[in-house]
């Protein structure tokens, strides 16, 4: 995707009033936990959780069923982007916005959109969390999470984070995303081989004829939605 793409899906998400709705580094981190999950979901599964809840609302996001369409399209594009990212890149680069000066980064919204795809296949997530071995690939995704969190006792710092340190976590974190791609690859590989063995991903489709309501919730055809994905 170029830049002007990405302005375009950041001004799209901006639009949700939501107070769940993701800006454009939440949506980031989503996806890069989704696809870094055991299993690789349907589109309609976890689509209502980028605009807040429910059914797209497209009178306060989009003046036409065009602007709506380009924005699934975006969307979708993105999460093919974020795996082309996890699969084919040397280092895992997410996009984490810089504050009004343009010169500091915190990923405190991309570990929010992270921790959120995590509540998708959470019994394995939590079986990552409580292994001594492999769980501390999440350790600078939890920091950046529990950075600013309501209750004090559960901020990982008593002082603010430093440059250094953020550098330090950000570096983290990006190794933090491989491994754990690679930590439940084998897991993918299974569910994708059974999957196609027995049809579950195509069952959606099978149900939904392509001029239907797309059951994501975007209000859209099918066809012109979550028929357009590339599960991969």
């Amino acid at each position: 995707m170029s830049e002007a793409d990405y302005d375009q899906l950041s001004l799209f998400l901006d639009r949700f009033k939501h107070e769940l709705a993701m800006n454009l580094e939440m949506l980031d981190g989503f996806f890069t936990a989704l696809h870094c999950s055991p299993e690789i979901m349907p589109p309609s599964t976890y689509f209502p959780e980028i605009w807040g809840d429910g059914e797209m609302p497209d009178d306060e996001a989009f003046e036409n069923d065009q602007q709506a369409e380009i924005f699934v399209k975006l969307l979708l594009r993105h999460w093919n982007d974020v795996l082309h990212r996890l699969k084919n890149e040397k280092v895992f680069l997410p996009i984490i916005f810089s504050d009004e000066s343009g010169e500091s980064f915190s990923g405190n919204d991309w570990a929010k959109g992270f921790m959120r795809g995590t509540e998708f296949h959470r019994a394995d997530w939590l079986d990552l969390m409580d292994n001594e071995e492999e769980g501390g690939a999440l350790v600078a995704i939890f920091a950046l999470f529990y950075e600013h969190d309501p209750d004090p006792s559960m901020r990982p710092y008593k002082e603010p984070v430093s440059e250094e340190l953020r550098e330090k976590l950000l570096i983290n974190l990006s190794a933090g995303v491989m491994h754990i791609y690679r930590y439940f690859e084998p897991q993918r590989k299974m569910a994708s081989q059974l999957a196609r063995q027995t049809g579950t991903l195509r069952r959606e489709q099978a149900k939904t004829g392509r001029n239907a309501p797309c059951p994501c919730g975007s209000g859209k055809k099918y066809k012109k939605c979550c028929g357009e994905v590339t599960l991969h």
